[in-house]
């Protein structure tokens, strides 16, 4: 039997501009489509769902980490053994998937990250402050889990099980808890964590949601839960436990 497609999981705030686009790459690449809208004030929900996507509404905005615990939740109750992480903003080329997919299978890894670090066609370009930011960031991940880490920030993502079961039950819900401590915690949990290319394109709409201020002290925030290890504790990997 051919091993089952994962579950496209698409948090979005206020993106109604982008979220059908991006929907329906995702439906053109044969994924079923959840979309969590995390408390949108516009037509998010209405457009996602007109464009062929499963929606969960949540009543209040959780911060994208609480709406990512929420569809892997709606993953692992509806039967799904793996999602692939996807950003509403239209930067994660859906075509990208089945590398994550083909990449998760002959690694056998829990977690495969799309690096926009190790792509030569990647035409995403952060400012010198934000670079050096997810720079840092990458270096202490690499230090912490003992091994080489790029780009520890992206949200390109493919989640299989037993993590999955894991990230449902304990997930950090603020800003670079969903993507850098999440990386952290998996591979210190022992799962196996891997890296691809992936060419990442710029928004095509808005502007990320974290102004520098803020992103200084989150980042400071989360290098701190590093290094005293204040990051969700999710059980260790047991070889052959498959949830």
């Amino acid at each position: 039997m051919a091993e089952q497609r994962p579950l496209a999981v698409v948090p979005a705030l206020n993106e109604s501009a982008t979220i059908s686009c991006v929907v329906s790459e995702l439906i053109a690449m044969g994924l079923t489509v959840l979309v969590v809208d995390d408390g949108s004030t516009d037509n998010t929900s209405l457009a996602a769902r007109e464009s062929g996507a499963i929606v969960l509404r949540l009543p209040i905005n959780l911060g994208v980490g609480g709406a990512l615990r929420a569809a892997f939740r709606f993953a692992v109750e509806h039967g799904h053994t793996a999602v692939v992480q996807v950003d509403a903003d239209g930067q994660h080329p859906a075509h990208q998937i089945p590398d994550l997919e083909r990449a998760a299978a002959s690694h056998d890894a829990h977690l495969v990250i799309g690096s926009r670090y190790l792509s030569l066609d990647s035409t995403l370009s952060p400012s010198g402050s934000r670079r050096l930011a997810m720079r840092l960031l990458s270096w202490l991940a690499s230090r912490s889990i003992g091994r080489h880490i790029t780009d520890s920030t992206s949200g390109f993502r493919l989640i299989r099980e037993p993590l999955l079961s894991e990230f449902a039950a304990e997930f950090p819900s603020y800003y670079l808890g969903d993507t850098y401590e999440a990386t952290v915690a998996a591979a210190r949990a022992g799962y196996q964590v891997i890296e691809i290319p992936a060419a990442l394109r710029p928004r095509r709409m808005g502007a990320s949601s974290a102004t520098s201020a803020r992103a200084i002290v989150l980042i400071a925030k989360v290098l701190v839960i590093t290094v005293f290890r204040l990051h969700p504790k999710i059980r260790r990997l047991v070889p052959g436990r498959l949830s």
